[in-house]
Order: C-alpha cells, then structure tokens, then sequence
C-alpha cells in the first residue's frame, strides 16, 4: 500500500472517503436503531411475564407402588402433591416442581423431567423437578428395578405402570395449567427464622466424634446437645401482580420426617403447615426441602405421634412470619442458567464395583439389602450422564437447583458466594447420588458417607458447579 492509500485509510474526509463514511454512518445509525428496537422489543416481552400453577395427586394406592425401599402402604394419612409452576417470559417456558415423594433416582427423574418438558414445549434443561423428601412416600429407582429384574425374583421395588400413569397425569395438569397463564409482574422475598424444628444429625461428642441424632430421637442426652449447624431460617419467594399474591414458594432446609417407613402413607409436618397455609391465604404454596441432608428434627421429636403436630404449627409459623417479612419490587424479567455436573462413583469397600454386583444378581439375597445395591449400581451406570443444576435469577432472588441428598454445607456455600442476592436452594433432584458429602465428612464419620454414593471429589465439583451456576466471582 502506497503511503497516500495508508493516510486515507486514516483520514475518513479524504475526498475519495467520503461517500465510504456515509455509507459507514447510515449503516451504524440503522444498525443502532436495530438494536434499540431489539431491546425495546426484548423488554416488551420480558414486561408479559406469566406464571401458572399446576398440581397433581401423587399418592400411590395402597398395597400398590411400594414407599421408600419395599414397605407397601396400608393406609393413607394424608395425600402426596405434586406441586409446580411454569414461567413464561415471552420467549421460553420454564418449570419448578415439588413432589411428596421421598426421592426419584436415575431415569426414574429423568421420566418426570421429560414428560413436564414435552408437556409445556421446553427443553428439558429448563425443568427442575425436587422432592421433599418424607420417609413415608415412595423411594424410587427405575434403573434398580431393571437391573434386579435381569437375574429374576426381583423385589417389587417399582410399578411400572403406575409411574406412566402418574407422570402422564403430572404432564397433564401442567399442560392443562397454560391455559390460566396470569402476568406478574413484581417478585417478594422475604425471610424468618423457624423456632424449634432444624437441628443437625452430625453432633460431636464430648471426645470429638460424630454421634448421630436421627429423625425420631428417645435419648433425653443426644436430643439436650445443641442445635448445631443449620439455616435457621425459611425462605419464602412470592411471585405477584401488583399486591396480589400469585404464588409463594417456601424454601427450608431439614429431613421432613417425624415416622419412618412404616405403611402409613403421609406428607408429614411440612406437608401439614404448607397446606394449612394455603387453605387460609388462598394463596397456592410450594414447599421445597433445602440442603438437609445432615439436617433433622431429631432434637424436637421422640418419635411420637403427639410430637408432629408441634413441629408443624411452628414451621406454619415460621412460613407466617417470613410472608409477612416479604418485601416487594418491580421484575420484568428473569434469567434461567444450567451447568451439567458428573459425579464420580464410589469404588472403596462395599461400594466396590464387583461386591455391588454381585449382591445384585443374588436371587436369594436380603430383599432390602439388594434393592440398595442395585441403587448403587444404577448410579454407576449413569456415571458418564451429567446432572443438570440449575438456577433461576428473578429480580434479587436466586433459586438453586441440586441433586442427591446434599449437605448443609452446599447450602451455605452459595449463599455466602452471593451475600447481597436472595440465595434460596432446594436441594433433592436425582437421588441417585445419595448423600452428598463435603470431602471432611468421609474422615470425620457418622451415617451421611456410608450412604453416600459418591466420594471425596463431590464437594469440589459441586462447589465448582454452583459457582458457576450462580455466577459467582
């Protein structure tokens, strides 16, 4: 290039320039308003904001799908919901479910993920699906129940049929729920702490080892040692349209159990004082159970009958005082993120791949004992397929999706990564995990690691997972 050529490259009013800078000019300037059409555009759709609610019977019939593990239901204390809403932005559909179940494993999960997907028209990647996790309410694997089934007398571990029913019944309550989209168009977050419910199972003794304070606890000495670490407090989302309230999604971290699997079939305290306040607000209500993996209410309760029904009038009020904490403030839009997490499978001692096996394909093995390791096996199978976590930003609020049976730690983790946001998670997605376990736990003890499906390296590729996730520095 000649050195005139080079100065007029620089000097746009060069006079061979110049009709070359116009065109420049009206390109930008129509590309400008392109653009500023394009977020007018966008933040029209985002004002139409929508949400509906669904709901869906959960609850098996008695004598039929089995509860956690192989108790068969005698009788129905109480239903078992499952609970949800679609987001609509204009754009994209999203769904945030809440099953009275006690877990759904593998392609058991994957089952009610997709048909909600299929149901709304959206991705799959766009649907959480979370139990809540009482122990007097199914426990399922689909992938347990096929593998026990190719080396025959299987345990009756899963129906099939039932589950098509059911999730062909969830698919279409929430397809069923587009028609009563209604726009919202402010988000309330709001807070309180819960008196006398929460309380952690990993106590450390006076020598420093783990005791463990289960669900139902009778000893007067385990149940007297303090409260431990938890999350005191509940949180509660409410999605509105001026001051009228839409729905409330309360988050809470803790085992929502009082009896355990025996054949009475029950959403259990949480399940009590969710629908307890629905019934007086007139408000549709979602409970999620948090990070409560190492989290009970074992100091509070003896395993009586009569000690539900506190439990369940002070966690109704707590969810009171945290909707009359709520704050409010213009939404227009909202963000949805996925992160895929692997999680690798555990190989030391029982969890041996070959002991695992074998114990498996036992046809006279202890019904109980194979069924948990063909849950285990499942899990080894998937181990190449990632876990989707998810979270959804709405206005200040951060909603945080996660798998298995997480510690009280992941909990804590992400809301200290984003102290000036609303950090709600819920935890409990694919069980298929089991307990999810910061890495000290394993040296430490208790029950949470020797049910752990997973090893050491989950605390760091979870923590890495929710960080992203979140967005997090």
């Amino acid at each position: 290039m000649s050195d005139r050529g080079a100065r007029e490259e620089l000097d746009p009013f060069t006079p061979g320039n110049v009709m070359t800078q116009l065109i420049k000019y009206f390109a930008v300037s129509l590309g400008m308003f392109v653009l500023f059409a394009g977020v007018s555009v966008g933040a029209s759709q985002a004002a139409q904001l929508r949400v509906a609610t669904f709901r869906c019977d959960a609850t098996p019939p008695i004598g039929g799908h089995p509860l956690i593990w192989l108790t068969s239901a005698k009788t129905i204390e109480d239903p078992l919901w499952a609970k949800g809403i679609v987001l609509d932005d204009g754009q994209s559909r999203y769904v945030l479910c809440a099953m009275d179940w006690c877990g759904l494993c593998d392609s058991t999960y994957d089952l009610f993920c997709r048909k909600l997907a299929e149901a709304v028209g959206t991705d799959v990647t766009k649907v959480a699906v979370q139990t809540v996790h009482q122990h007097t309410a199914p426990y399922t694997s689909s992938g347990a129940q096929k593998l026990m089934d190719k080396y025959g007398n299987a345990p009756k571990f899963v129906d099939f049929k039932f589950l098509d029913e059911l999730t062909d019944r969830l698919a279409a309550a929430a397809k069923q729920s587009l028609a009563e989209l209604k726009p919202f168009d402010s988000v309330g977050i709001g807070q309180a702490k819960v008196d006398r419910v929460a309380a952690t199972r990993r106590v450390k003794g006076p020598d420093g080892k783990i005791l463990v304070r289960y669900s139902s606890c009778k000893d007067p000495a385990l149940r007297a040692m303090p409260e431990g670490r938890i999350d005191p407090f509940l949180k509660t989302v409410t999605l509105a349209q001026g001051n009228k309230p839409l729905v409330r999604l309360h988050y809470y971290a803790t085992h929502p159990q009082t009896f355990y699997g025996d054949a009475r079939v029950s959403a259990d305290f949480v399940g009590h004082a969710r629908d307890r306040l629905e019934k007086e607000e007139g408000v549709f209500q979602i409970y999620f159970n948090g990070c409560g993996g190492d989290v009970t209410v074992g100091k509070y309760n003896d395993g009586s009958r009569e000690a539900r029904e506190p439990l369940a009038q002070r966690l109704l009020a707590g969810m009171k005082a945290s909707v009359a904490a709520t704050k409010y403030e213009p939404v227009s839009k909202l963000v949805w993120h996925s992160v895929p997490l692997k999680l690798d499978p555990r190989t030391d001692g029982s969890f041996a791949l070959g002991p695992t096996e074998a114990l498996v394909s036992d046809r006279d093995a202890n019904p109980s004992r194979r069924t948990v390791a063909a849950c285990r096996l499942a899990f080894d199978q998937r181990a190449d397929r990632p876990f989707n976590i998810t979270c959804l930003d709405i206005g200040d609020a951060r909603l945080l999706n996660l798998p298995g049976e997480s510690l009280i730690e992941f909990q804590l983790f992400a809301q200290q990564l984003l102290p000036k946001k609303f950090v709600a998670v819920a935890a409990y997605g694919d069980l298929s995990p089991g307990y999810i376990c910061p890495a000290a736990a394993f040296a430490e003890g208790g029950y949470e690691p020797t049910d752990s499906n997973t090893g050491t390296t989950s605390e760091q590729k979870l923590k890495a997972a929710i960080r992203e996730v979140l967005g997090a520095p």
